[in-house]
């Protein structure tokens, strides 16, 4: 008798996929406003990279309470929610086949040798290694937002590139990448 035949099997799925809903419905129960999400995903699904990467500011600015990057301060980073900052990285992963995303930035940050030490120490030249890895840096200087790659052949992680240009520097960049860490993102 073949398992799609048996009562028992059945059962066992059936009782398998409802535990998945249950999963993703209290993973959606933790995003506060599902649809605040919508515009960065159309955005991303057409490819508009520059666009998406505006959006991605503007989207952390709303969850920290924030309407300018001017305001926010990096003690505000800490208070962000990870399960937001997970859908905004879901989303990136899923529609750059994975190239793209916090995830992948905090991954190279971490290959480096990067920790949630090395963000307390605020360890710049750790920072300015993995700026070079990320494709935004040339020559041993910083590149100027216009000057990123705003295409699908960017290098892995260089995008989102918008939200780390923090009149606070490597400092707010510290901070997030020790919240990425901390999120496990």
């Amino acid at each position: 008798m073949s398992e799609t035949n048996n009562p028992s099997a059945a059962n066992t799925e059936i009782e398998e996929l409802k535990e998945r809903i249950a999963s993703l419905e209290e993973k959606l129960l933790r995003v506060s406003n599902i649809y605040r999400y919508e515009t960065l995903q159309n955005l991303l699904k057409a490819g508009k990279w520059l666009a998406a990467d505006k959006e991605t500011v503007q989207l952390i600015l709303a969850i920290a309470g924030q309407s300018d990057l001017e305001n926010l301060r990096p003690e505000d980073i800490a208070l962000i929610d990870c399960s937001e900052l997970q859908v905004i990285d879901r989303l990136w992963m899923n529609y750059s086949n994975n190239r793209f995303g916090f995830s992948v930035q905090a991954k190279i940050y971490q290959n480096l040798g990067g920790s949630q030490q090395s963000t307390i120490e605020q360890n710049n030249e750790l920072i300015e290694k993995w700026g070079d890895k990320l494709g935004w840096r040339k020559d041993g200087n910083w590149l100027k937002c216009s000057d990123l790659d705003y295409s699908k052949a960017a290098f892995e992680g260089g995008l989102p590139g918008l939200w780390w240009n923090s009149p606070y520097g490597s400092k707010m960049t510290n901070f997030f990448l020790a919240r990425l860490i901390a999120c496990e993102i």
